[in-house]
């Protein structure tokens, strides 16, 4: 199949790699040229312009916020140079209202649009084994579902409303904040009452919330490590930030999500912004002066 891929983080390098891999053939832009040329290596082709890798049956895009998919979709003109018919998969995590927007902008057009935003860390996306959440006509899910299974290993299908799709993936995230958040808060207290929080998370991730989200942040929080981040702190905050948006647009009080809010933020004013979020546990110590005992 031919495929265009847009958007090459440390995500969508690794997913891009995978379409590569399962024998696709490749076109890939990005804002930075650098980042385009590992991916080259491994016989993609390199587009000058985001709209010259959207000429083939499907485009892929990875950008990293509403801001960029606005000004890469939306409004360098990219979907009027796509053909009638072209299926466009959006991977990025991005607010309710944009998804319907973006909808409308592509019907308008004679465009499929289907939402797929993915659960996984950067190794995981090279291992292909995301678990890929999907919304959208089923025609045009069908049709791109040789390009999702190479990039993942889990497939949810969530109706032909793309954003449903996209609502999901900000609830997931909230979810594992605030997973992240209480076990920072209560590795704090462990550790103030002597029990270190590899002792403490030991235990718990290997009982009681013995989970993969639990056991994979509960390590790096235990080994204090924070860095490289594979999903970084300003990122949590625009997720967390997405889950307000939301829950005020349907009128869902969402309590929990101001306190991660000025957790996150809290942690970005620290300097912290290069940081894993699961250095909301550097947060949790300081409020408890525990590197001051």
């Amino acid at each position: 199949m031919k495929v265009g891929f847009i958007g090459l983080g440390a995500m969508g390098s690794a997913m891009a790699s995978n379409l590569l891999a399962a024998g696709h053939v490749v076109t890939v832009w990005n804002r930075s040229e650098a980042a385009t040329e590992p991916l080259a290596s491994l016989g993609a082709k390199v587009a000058r312009t985001a709209d010259r890798a959207a000429q083939g049956e499907v485009l892929c895009s990875m950008l990293a916020n509403d801001q960029a998919v606005r000004e890469v979709i939306l409004d360098s003109g990219l979907l009027d140079g796509m053909d009638r018919g072209t299926v466009h998969v959006n991977h990025a995590t991005i607010s309710v209202a944009l998804a319907q927007q973006l909808v409308e902008e592509h019907a308008k057009r004679g465009l499929d649009y289907v939402a797929a935003p993915v659960f996984g860390r950067p190794d995981t996306a090279a291992a292909a084994k995301l678990n890929i959440l999907v919304a959208g006509k089923p025609s045009a899910i069908e049709r791109v579902r040789p390009l999702l299974e190479a990039m993942g290993s889990g497939l949810w299908p969530l109706g032909e409303a793309p954003e449903r799709a996209n609502v999901a993936k900000i609830a997931g995230n909230f979810m594992l904040a605030s997973a992240i958040e209480s076990m920072a808060e209560a590795t704090a207290l462990t550790r103030a009452h002597g029990v270190s929080a590899a002792d403490f998370l030991e235990v718990m991730t290997s009982t009681l919330f013995a989970a993969p989200a639990y056991q994979g942040y509960g390590k790096l929080i235990a080994e204090q490590r924070f860095k490289p981040a594979g999903f970084a702190l300003p990122l949590g905050l625009k997720d967390v930030e997405l889950a307000l948006s939301a829950g005020s647009a349907a009128r869902v009080p969402l309590p929990f999500a101001g306190v991660l809010r000025d957790s996150l933020l809290e942690a970005l004013a620290a300097g912290d912004a290069e940081m894993d979020w699961s250095a909301l546990a550097l947060v949790a110590a300081r409020r408890a002066h525990l590197d001051e005992r």
